[in-house]
């Protein structure tokens, strides 16, 4: 028979153990996001193109330190830290990882089958192996694809309106890039259109950079294009230099090359991309399956041109261009 005294005291003692129980239940674990660039830090994560990221959350009600946790980890171009820092933040149990680029996405890959993988710019994902289709991805990587291959034509008479001497047209390439390859034979099916015809040459580190630009002078290039790579892109001020020091006009595929003096550039929007990406994880982080996910292609291209560096070639931007582009750099 239990006493009142110990009747009382079992109430008691439950009284107090159910407003535990109620805080550790209302005490939701916060999520936590991984993130790989083969880049270096930027000083500024806000104001970067991965800010668009960290926008995208906010639009969705996400806030960095408060609703998520981010785990930001940049490889400053040694790449053979993919799998690394892949296997350190599969270690600390991250819900999700966003990838910067597709070599980046091939080395997590490796290193999980699990672990959500959102890309916000997958070079050709089913080509390189990264998906079974756009439509069903079909195991744990979504996300957009950045196919600039599509863009070749437009991009090559965008520039023979600049140059109009057009039968030479360097190609600055990485063929450890797997996306580099469907970009490149783009432009090289598309070349002769314009009588031209695509020289390209290889860069694989930041070493081979200013002696790839110089071999594309002395081979009489009229213009070089420069495809997308996150060695590129590290050294993208080194390439503005020597390509202006060579006098050889240029497009690349991202508008952060413009910002610092190349002459040109027709491609997607790297913060607008990062921006959606965010949709990705935020659909990830309320259940859904990558797999089901689709891969978005967007079809939105942005033209970016530069004065200061025609005026320093000596070359001028008719008005049909400058009445189209989406930003004007002096």
């Amino acid at each position: 028979m239990i006493s009142r005294r110990t009747l009382v005291g079992a109430l008691g003692l439950g009284a107090v153990a159910l407003p535990l129980f109620a805080r550790a239940q209302a005490k939701e674990r916060v999520p936590k996001i991984g993130f790989i660039s083969g880049i270096s830090r930027p000083e500024s994560l806000e104001t970067s193109y991965f800010g668009g990221f960290i926008q995208g959350m906010r639009e969705r009600g996400h806030i960095e330190g408060k609703t998520f946790i981010m785990e930001w980890r940049f490889a400053e171009v040694k790449f053979e830290r993919f799998a690394e820092i892949a296997k350190e933040l599969v270690g600390m149990n991250v819900d999700v990882i966003v990838v910067a680029s597709t070599p980046a996405a091939h080395a997590v890959q490796a290193v999980t089958k699990t672990v959500p993988i959102v890309v916000p710019t997958a070079g050709d994902p089913v080509s390189s192996g990264l998906v079974a289709s756009l439509a069903r991805p079909g195991g744990n990587v979504t996300g957009l694809s950045q196919n600039m291959a599509d863009a070749a034509p437009k991009s090559l008479e965008l520039l023979k309106t600049v140059v109009r001497k057009l039968s030479r047209v360097g190609a600055i390439w990485n063929p450890g890039n797997q996306s580099n390859v469907s970009v490149l034979k783009g432009y090289q099916d598309a070349a002769p259109k314009f009588g031209a015809r695509i020289q390209p040459l290889e860069a694989r580190s930041a070493a081979e950079l200013e002696p790839a630009i110089v071999a594309l002078s002395r081979g009489r290039a009229d213009a070089v294009v420069v495809l997308s790579d996150p060695v590129f892109l590290e050294g993208r001020r080194l390439i503005a230099e020597k390509l202006l020091g060579n006098r050889l006009p240029s497009l690349a595929l991202q508008i952060e090359y413009v910002e610092i003096g190349l002459l040109m550039s027709y491609g997607q929007s790297l913060r607008e991309l990062f921006r959606r990406s965010a949709s990705y994880v935020d659909k990830i982080l309320k259940g859904a399956k990558p797999a089901d996910l689709p891969i978005e292609q967007p079809n939105v291209y942005e033209l970016a041109v530069n004065l200061k560096t025609a005026r320093a070639l000596g070359l001028q931007f008719p008005r049909s261009i400058l009445a189209r582009a989406d930003r004007t750099f002096e």
